[in-house]
């Protein structure tokens, strides 16, 4: 996974992370970028997966944000053999309870969640992979990315559209 510098300093999460080889990125050092690129192409060397979340932040699922694009700069060029798969995942009805928006911050979403009664079900979409070689730029990817995840994800809510 990437997340950002700030989840690898939270207790429990931050531990979790690192045993999981999360690469984290600071949002705000622009010019870090290049070394944070570096460190993604490492992750790709080693293990041809990373996960990205392109809105750079958690909606309340009636929204598609613009995906940003900085650090699919990875995939220019892309290394041979690369697909990205597009996902989105749909906490149907229990969205607006189970989603972190807004200015709530960890602990108290930790806390919400971990005692709220009761389960919730979570659907994983996982949508056709495309070949990043197949476009111009990392905004080309991330638009093709979006575009991929905005149908189906208006599908699942009922067919309301996507802004």
């Amino acid at each position: 996974f990437v997340s950002k510098e700030e989840i690898g300093n939270w207790p429990i999460i931050g531990w979790l992370c690192r045993l999981n080889d999360t690469v984290f990125v600071s949002r705000s050092d622009r010019m870090g970028i290049a070394q944070q690129i570096n460190q993604l192409r490492d992750a790709l060397e080693e293990t041809w997966a990373i996960t990205i979340f392109p809105e750079g932040t958690t909606t309340d699922g009636s929204t598609l944000l613009p995906f940003k694009a900085p650090l699919l700069k990875v995939l220019e060029p892309p290394p041979p053999g690369i697909l990205v798969q597009p996902i989105f995942l749909n906490y149907g009805k229990n969205a607006y309870e189970i989603g972190w928006t807004g200015e709530e911050t960890a602990k108290s979403n930790a806390w919400r969640l971990l005692t709220r009664p009761g389960s919730f079900l979570v659907e994983v979409h996982f949508l056709e992979p495309f070949d990043p070689d197949h476009y111009s730029c990392r905004k080309d990817i991330a638009a093709e990315a979006r575009r991929l995840i905005a149908e189906p994800l208006s599908a699942s809510l009922g067919g309301k559209p996507i802004v």
